[in-house]
């Protein structure tokens, strides 16, 4: 037997909200099935859903998304008008380019190059 994903899942204060700061990121409709529980399927990949609980981010993600970015600095600079934070500045290493940000919530994930 072999499981396959069918959707990641972030915990979260507003999933309206936070949906919509994706689909804008990857693309995509932001559907909201429920005041607790919104969606967005982006083209290419699996569907990324909010579901709302009682608290609030405390630490680092123990798992996070890299989103492949031609240009890494202008990625993140348009996720920034969006809502994102940057965690730090570009790195450069023998593998490309990457740039930690956070989502409006918080939740980590780096545009990745190379």
């Amino acid at each position: 037997m072999r499981a396959v994903v069918s959707e990641i899942v972030f915990d979260c204060a507003g999933p309206a909200a936070l949906a919509r700061f994706w689909a804008a990121l990857l693309g995509g409709e932001a559907v909201d099935r429920s005041p607790e529980w919104s969606y967005v399927d982006p083209p290419g990949f699996v569907r990324i859903a909010f579901q709302r609980v009682p608290e609030g981010k405390a630490v680092k993600n123990r798992l996070h998304l890299d989103l492949e970015a031609g240009d890494v600095e202008a990625a993140a600079q348009w996720a920034v008008r969006l809502g994102a934070e940057r965690v730090g500045g570009v790195v450069t290493d023998d593998h490309g380019d990457f740039q930690v940000l956070r989502d409006p919530e918080g939740n980590e994930f780096c545009f990745v190059s190379g």
